[in-house]
């Protein structure tokens, strides 16, 4: 099994998902391991109103480097053929994003929601903390809306994301995103898909 501990807020997230992707389509005709997304939340308490953009943030974390950093990001992320927009983009709660996620995966549609809960973030500058934002996106990747409208107004699923949150305290995850295999210790996500590859067949190797 592979985990994916990611947060829809991290653009090297979206960038790890495209590669681990490639990775994995390389593996067509084999034996390709379960793949599983596990919530982790770069900043547990954000608000849910959203305020300067992920560009304008980054300025307090590098300063003057902020702009030459925020192209290097959006360079790479053009690479793997996204389209990231970090001056679009404002930083929000995923929480429920989260709970989004694990609602979609028990209808077996989990990759789907990543993919666009991360491009109506990073391309589109979606608020992802809109519970209304969050219904539109889960009812275009399948989803029933009212089922999705009912657990948004909960809490449901919240006990999942916290549970992934502690599996990722146990295996010792302190960013995203981070790739685990059958439990083994955590690695980057974002590396050459040729690399990720190798990695997932000396796992499928071992396996056997």
């Amino acid at each position: 099994m592979i985990e994916i501990f990611t947060d829809v807020l991290c653009p090297w997230c979206y960038i790890g998902k495209r590669r681990v992707g490639a990775a994995l389509a390389d593996l067509q005709g084999r034996d390709r391991p379960e793949l599983v997304w596990r919530s982790f939340e770069l900043d547990p308490g954000a608000s849910r109103t959203p305020g300067e953009t992920a560009a304008e943030a980054m300025v307090a974390w590098w300063g003057d480097q902020a702009p030459a950093r925020v192209a290097k990001i959006q360079a790479i992320g053009a690479a793997d053929g996204l389209e990231l927009d970090l001056h679009a983009a404002r930083p929000v709660s995923s929480f429920d994003a989260h709970r989004l996620s694990h609602l979609a995966a028990d209808h077996g549609l989990a990759d789907q929601m990543m993919e666009r809960l991360f491009r109506g973030y990073h391309t589109e500058g979606l608020d992802v903390a809109d519970l209304r934002v969050l219904e539109r996106l889960g009812v275009e990747v399948g989803l029933e809306a009212a089922e999705v409208r009912d657990m948004l107004a909960g809490d449901a699923y919240a006990a999942d994301v916290r549970a992934d949150e502690r599996r990722a305290a146990e295996l010792g995850v302190s960013g995203v995103p981070s790739v685990v295999i059958d439990g083994g210790p955590p690695f980057s996500g974002v590396q050459p898909p040729a690399a990720l590859r190798a990695l997932f067949e000396q796992a499928g190797r071992s396996r056997v």
